[in-house]
This record gives C-alpha cells, structure tokens and sequence, in this order.
C-alpha cells in the first residue's frame, strides 16, 4: 500500500494511470504499459539485491561511525577521521533492522 493510499484512502492519480484516453493517445498506452513493465523489473532487481544484503547472526560487520557529529573519535577530527571501525560479530538479533 502505498502513503498516498494510506494517508486518503484513495489511490494516487498519476499520469501513467490515465482513465480517460483519446484517440489521439492511444499511442501513449504502449508507452504506459512498457514504463510498467520497466518500473515492475526495476522493483523485482531492488527486492533481489535487498534480499542478498540481510545480516545473520554469526556475519562479521564494521561499525559505522557519525563523522556529522564533530566529535573527536579514534585521535582524528573532519576527513581523516575513520568512517568505519573494527569488525563485530553480530550475536543476537533484536528487531528488524537491530542487531
């Protein structure tokens, strides 16, 4: 479900979805079923690579550090200061995106 859909209730109205059709748009049918098609094979790709990122427990991953919160961290300040640190075992799992 989309937010539109859930904030009013109704479906988003865009241009792909056009209900009325002239003859002069026939043409422009073609056009919206293929963007469809692309936009349905470019979803299938992103749920396929998100499918592969997922994290078990026993994968060993870097923590990530903040560099926007100015403070000094690991002995450097501003570009030089590590992005990552260390590699973690992840040894429990306590949400959906917690580890």
């Amino acid at each position: 479900m989309a937010l539109y859909e859930a904030l009013y209730g109704l479906k988003c109205r865009t241009p792909l979805y056009c209900t009325e059709l002239s003859e002069k748009k026939i043409h422009e049918v073609d056009l919206i079923r293929e963007t469809e098609e692309k936009v349905k094979v470019i979803r299938n790709s992103l749920k396929a690579a998100l499918d592969q990122q997922k994290l078990y427990i026993g994968d060993k991953v870097f923590l990530k550090v903040s560099p926007w919160k100015k403070i000094l961290l690991f002995g450097r300040k501003g570009k030089l200061s590590p992005r990552f640190i260390e590699l973690y075992e992840i040894i429990e799992r306590i949400g959906p995106v917690a580890y």
